[in-house]
């Protein structure tokens, strides 16, 4: 199997097991910088995640253009794929979600932080792009050109996450593997810090800047995988092991437990 199919196959396992842990349900995508041009990107056709299949994978331009096949039509929010790829270098995957415990920090002035060492990916800076501050009060809310794509863009900045006001979230990471570990327990962080905030008791202990850098240094191919083997089982996908060099002061042993 070639880079680029494997690369296809990996991504609609992503898409299965994004649905299945209700980061997405009939909406939201992923996408994927081409292996080979990196001015290219990798998503599906518009179709609900869970029932995506290798087929439905389009190839786009960072400026949302269809490169080759059509199977379908296309996302129309793609644009926030190209102009997050195309301002982040350093970062191969994105991820647009509607995480249902996530959408209530988009409209209320609680922020959102990690409170448990598996969440520290998320990161202690999660800003909240507001469509409204540079395109009005009369849009839907949807990101449907490259102008509104790198306005988003500009908001996420160096992080891993930015929230979306009244819409969701966006996510990036340096493989699809990670970035799908991130999104989960993005949305796993927010069920639980909803949970803290419900029981009240004084406030809720975040994770230290310390302890965020410390879990995230440390976490790498290993701790991706762990959790990439168990998520396949789980859609019947079948699992590829990958051999990780994420570079100096990442470790190869799982810090998670």
């Amino acid at each position: 199997m070639t880079e680029l199919a494997q690369l296809k196959e990996e991504l609609v396992t992503a898409n299965r097991i994004l649905a299945h842990h209700h980061v997405v349900d009939s909406f939201g995508h992923i996408s994927v910088r081409h292996p080979t041009n990196p001015n290219h990107f990798l998503m599906s056709r518009a179709r609900a995640p869970g029932v995506v299949v290798e087929d439905d994978i389009m190839e786009f331009t960072l400026d949302g253009k269809i490169i080759g096949a059509e199977p379908g039509k296309p996302y129309s929010e793609r644009f926030i794929h190209g102009a997050i790829l195309e301002a982040r270098p350093d970062q191969m995957a994105v991820v647009h979600n509607h995480s249902p415990n996530v959408v209530p920090f988009t409209v209320t002035g609680r922020k959102m932080r990690p409170i448990m060492h598996m969440c520290a990916p998320i990161g202690g800076d999660i800003p909240n792009w507001d469509i409204s501050t540079k395109f009005g009060n009369d849009t839907n809310l949807l990101v449907t050109n490259m102008e509104m794509g790198r306005d988003l863009a500009k908001t996420l900045g160096p992080r891993t996450v930015s929230l979306m006001r009244g819409h969701g979230s966006v996510v990036v990471g340096r493989s699809i593997r990670e970035v799908v570990f991130t999104s989960i327990y993005m949305e796993a962080n927010a069920e639980m810090l909803i949970k803290a905030l419900q029981l009240g008791g004084g406030e809720v202990h975040y994770l230290h800047d310390g302890e965020i850098a410390a879990n995230t240094k440390g976490r790498a191919g290993f701790t991706w995988e762990r959790g990439w083997e168990n998520w396949c089982r789980e859609v019947d996908r079948k699992y590829v092991a990958q051999t990780w060099d994420m570079g100096p002061g990442f470790s190869k042993t799982d810090p998670a437990g």
